[in-house]
């Protein structure tokens, strides 16, 4: 199983990106699908989380801001981040709670989020 994040960069302050994660591999079901995120010196920490029956959660900083979504034909997860500030600045770690032959959690290659002021 792999998880594929992409469309992190670099945005002003105020601007918006949008976040992918594709799950590959042989997969029997995914449960959640999300992603944290770290700055520099600072522990990871939850930014959206979402299940497959489409429960979520928002890391209180991003909630109002922040849109998690996913398509589970394509098993593609999307955060659309709007507003973004430059708290925002970090490494963005794609995570899913996947089915193969067990379920176990898997993490993405981190993609790199910078907001400038």
């Amino acid at each position: 199983v792999q998880l594929q994040a992409s469309g992190g960069g670099l945005v002003q302050a105020g601007g918006s990106l949008r976040l992918s994660c594709a799950a590959s591999g042989n997969i029997f079901s995914i449960n959640d699908m999300g992603w944290y995120r770290q700055a520099p010196g600072k522990q990871r920490e939850l930014v959206a989380i979402i299940t497959n029956g489409g429960v979520i959660k928002y890391g209180d900083s991003v909630k109002g801001r922040f849109t998690i979504s996913r398509e589970n034909a394509k098993k593609t997860a999307y955060l659309q981040m709007n507003s973004l500030k430059p708290e925002d600045t970090g490494v963005y770690y794609c995570h899913g709670a996947i089915t193969t032959y067990t379920r176990r959690e898997y993490w993405g290659q981190g993609t790199q989020v910078t907001v400038s002021s």
